[in-house]
């Protein structure tokens, strides 16, 4: 039983790199997702609306020197 038990556990502590690396790469993707669905829309409400018309250049001030 006890045999049992240490080749268990040695099996689980070598398989928990890989596991753990399963698991973030899928976190990763999931966020991505989630970041780039909710992103163009954040910027989308945030930026103001393009004037329709513009008017004449705006003149520099005179430079005191």
């Amino acid at each position: 039983m006890s045999v049992g038990v240490l080749i268990g556990s040695t099996m689980l502590y070598t398989r928990i790199p890989s596991i753990t690396k399963h698991y973030i790469s899928e976190l990763k993707l999931e966020l991505t997702k989630v970041v780039t669905d909710m992103v163009p829309a954040k910027i989308d409400d945030v930026m103001p609306e393009l004037p329709k018309t513009t008017g004449p250049a705006v003149e520099l001030p005179k430079s005191p020197f």
